[in-house]
């Protein structure tokens, strides 16, 4: 999505109803996941007070959805992200699941391509500028890793500091290849 579409303004009152401003109708939580998954950005923000509440909605979506039985979140994952909040992960996993996301939605191109069908981001202008960017941040993050409690990773390498790093990360990649592997197999 480029920086120059705005995402979808909600509008909260007073009496929790939604209020598309786009259409000057209101909306259910239903009708905003319809939104997201036909690739709109959302912002809901209360009419009030100006405070952005699109977290707290979203979360109320997935929270809807996995009541219904549509389990797309293990027990274990949820269990995890209730642990990151009070642990020094916390910091971490935000970037670790947005660069998870990344690599799954990256494997179903790569398995719609296998298929034969064009992928229409194939030909935004940029998109492999993006898609480097993307694969130099997933290694900053792993080789952050690798030292001891940092998260971020040193300016410069020498060949001495980076041996060992470079074992590990050749590691993941193997790891990452055959999680991509699989993908392409389902």
């Amino acid at each position: 999505m480029s920086d120059d579409v705005k995402p979808l303004l909600i509008k909260r009152y007073a009496s929790r109803r939604l209020y598309n401003t786009e259409t000057s109708d209101y909306v259910t939580l239903e009708d905003i996941a319809s939104f997201i998954r036909d690739g709109r950005a959302v912002q809901i923000v209360d009419l009030k007070s100006g405070d952005d509440l699109t977290r707290q909605y979203l979360l109320q979506i997935i929270a809807e959805h996995e009541s219904r039985g549509e389990s797309v979140l293990p027990v274990d994952v949820l269990t995890d992200l209730v642990r990151s909040y009070s642990s020094n992960a916390q910091s971490v996993v935000p970037q670790f699941l947005a660069a998870s996301f990344e690599m799954l939605r990256d494997g179903q191109s790569k398995m719609i391509e296998n298929l034969g069908i064009p992928n229409p981001m194939m030909s935004m202008p940029g998109f492999d500028a993006l898609q480097r960017q993307q694969q130099a941040f997933l290694q900053n993050m792993m080789s952050g890793w690798g030292g001891a409690g940092s998260t971020m990773p040193e300016a410069e390498e020498t060949p001495a500091k980076s041996g060992g790093g470079r074992d590990e990360l050749a590691g993941i990649k193997k790891q990452l290849a055959e999680l991509q592997a699989k993908l392409s197999k389902l």
